[in-house]
């Protein structure tokens, strides 16, 4: 080779490996064209960054010294490929990512140099079909073994996928329902998240052992459904099938703890169910826990809807409050309601509705029933005036 081609790669590199926007446009072009990289969180995204920054330079400098990837470019790749393996990124879309990003990394190179030599574009192009094949049979061994490994550990294999669902990284139910058969599992639908905490002032994080523990008492031995348990700081995270929340409040009561079992979102928004039960256990206060009782999806969303970061329109809200006193057969209970919570008490919401104290009684007993909402709990009472404040 000439001194002159290499130093124009030479210029083109450092132009490239210069421009910030070069790993922007990479970044933008996967994020827009893979769908599993659009669907990750912002907190993944520094990761696919710090990735695309090091291949871009990694393959410049291949294409300037007409090099190959070395044992060392080699380690990494495997690292990357077990970690999304891990991820339950299929590999699939990983490959394509890289494939993405090398048409972006040429169209880079072609807006510098126009009139690029033939030589140094037939040393671009061999550069990049040897380094992606390369990288194709390194991720997919990688790949492989790492499946092997998780299909060993059926415990920490069930952790990770908790623990990408509460991340978000998986972007539809066809996706979560792929790597479930990878791992031979059927998860819970519908499910549980419970996410609990013991009741004190000290919050050290949570040893595995204390979620696990929690999660034998409450999962149901021989079900064909798995569940599983991770950590979150102070906090352990449940996946269960959805008939356990009605079991959640008198287990954590035994133990003094508290927690938030949401029931209501599909397996593709666990991501939305853990952050709604996070925030509610950060903001709830101390009134709305009660011995043998969880928060639940309502609480959470009362609790957000406070907060003035609602996860649901105010209509939904009410629905998930009110429950069967939204219909019209139980507008009468709606009344003695509205009569209580204004009123203030039974015998004068009796007076205001010309009822008996006792009938008065009764219907907020059925009020109770129906919707497992106590209106003489001040914190339930409070969940119920909103509802019926904000319900259209």
């Amino acid at each position: 080779m000439t001194s002159q081609p290499v130093a124009a790669r030479e210029h083109v590199r450092q132009e490239m490996v210069a421009d910030p926007r070069v790993v922007a446009a990479i970044v933008s072009a996967v994020h827009e064209q893979v769908p599993v990289y659009a669907a990750l969180d912002d907190s993944r995204l520094p990761e696919v960054r710090a990735i695309a920054a090091w291949g871009l330079e990694r393959l410049l400098h291949l294409w300037v010294t007409d090099g190959a990837l070395e044992p060392s470019d080699l380690r990494r790749l495997r690292g990357i490929a077990a970690a999304r393996a891990a991820d339950g990124r299929p590999v699939q879309a990983v490959l394509r990512a890289y494939r993405v990003a090398a048409t972006v990394l040429t169209d880079e190179i072609a807006a510098r140099a126009p009139r690029l030599a033939a030589a140094d574009a037939f040393a671009l192009t061999r550069m990049l079909l040897t380094a992606l094949d390369t990288l194709s049979e390194e991720m997919t061994t990688a790949y492989a073994a790492t499946d092997e490994d998780l299909a060993a550990d059926r415990d920490r294999a069930l952790r990770l996928l908790l623990d990408d669902l509460i991340a978000g990284r998986h972007a539809s139910v066809g996706a979560l329902s792929d790597r479930s058969a990878r791992l031979g599992v059927q998860l819970p639908d519908p499910y549980c998240l419970l996410v609990a905490e013991p009741v004190g002032a000290e919050r050290p994080d949570m040893a595995l052992d204390a979620a696990t523990g929690l999660l034998e008492v409450l999962a149901v031995p021989g079900d064909e459904v798995v569940s599983s348990a991770t950590v979150r700081g102070s906090r352990a995270v449940l996946l269960l099938p959805g008939a356990a929340a009605a079991r959640a409040g008198a287990v954590l009561g035994a133990r003094s703890w508290r927690g938030c079992a949401i029931t209501g979102e599909s397996l593709d928004r666990v991501a939305v169910a853990h952050r709604l039960a996070a925030d509610a256990l950060d903001t709830a206060p101390a009134h709305a826990h009660r011995p043998g009782r969880v928060l639940t999806d309502a609480d959470a969303h009362v609790l957000a809807l406070l907060g003035g970061h609602p996860a649901a329109a105010p209509d939904q809200v009410a629905r998930l409050v009110l429950g069967p006193l939204t219909d019209p057969g139980q507008r009468h209970l709606m009344e003695a309601l509205t009569a209580y919570i204004d009123a203030g008490s039974a015998s004068a919401a009796a007076r205001v509705l010309h009822l008996h104290a006792q009938s008065l009684r009764y219907r907020l007993r059925r009020i109770h029933a129906l919707t497992s909402r106590d209106p003489r709990d001040p914190w339930q009472r409070l969940t119920l005036d909103i509802a019926r404040t904000i319900r259209p």
